[in-house]
């Protein structure tokens, strides 16, 4: 069965909808983003935040020492690197901290899936390449080029009620990452994270 992450809270009200419908993750965007979270808030919404539910940290080009800061005080769980970190960077950030690392890959082609197989990361993240953007768009790309996947991967991009059944069917993601999916008028839906959640949950 594929987990679900809701991504991008920044309102003690959006952990309060995550709380009531527990999804496997919950993401924190450092980086710039309308839904970019200060320290300070990530603490405070972390804090908010039921104990069960691991929180992803996401980065764009972060310095280390940031995330290596958050991951000790026991903000995020997890770290997401969306950016252009590359090996060395990976390498140099996991001899620092013990949390299970997702280097999000934008894919335009199966090359760009096939390159980054071999990167010394826990989980990959697949999403849409756009020009300028490091993520968080709201559009998907060609499913069909994730062939022979052997690390564990999440998908992002695009994805809503609508194509979640889709999505996992065709891909069989580890764990879907939806974000935008589930926002009315630019803030997050707590009926329509619900609604997706038993959706995700329900398909086999």
């Amino acid at each position: 069965m594929a987990k679900i992450k809701i991504c991008g809270l920044s309102r003690p009200i959006d952990i309060d909808m995550a709380n009531e419908a527990h999804p496997d993750y919950i993401g924190f965007v450092f980086a710039g983003s309308r839904r970019q979270v200060s320290e300070e808030k990530a603490l405070e919404l972390k804090q908010r935040l039921r104990p069960e539910i691991p929180a992803v940290g996401v980065f764009v080009n972060e310095e280390p020492g940031t995330i290596i800061r958050l991951c000790q005080a026991g903000i995020i769980d997890l770290v997401q690197l969306h950016g252009d970190e590359d090996e060395a960077y990976l390498l140099e950030l996991r001899k620092q901290i013990a949390k299970p690392v997702i280097k999000a890959i934008r894919v335009r082609t199966g090359e760009d899936i096939e390159r980054a197989k071999a990167m010394s990361c826990d989980f990959l993240l697949l999403d849409a390449y756009r020009e300028e953007e490091y993520g968080g768009s709201g559009i998907s790309f060609d499913w069909s080029v994730i062939k022979g996947m052997t690390k564990p991967f999440f998908l992002a991009g695009g994805i809503n009620i609508g194509n979640v059944n889709q999505a996992i069917t065709l891909t069989e993601p580890y764990c879907i990452d939806i974000s935008s999916g589930v926002e009315t008028d630019g803030h997050k839906d707590g009926e329509k994270i619900r609604k997706i959640i038993e959706k995700v949950r329900s398909v086999r």
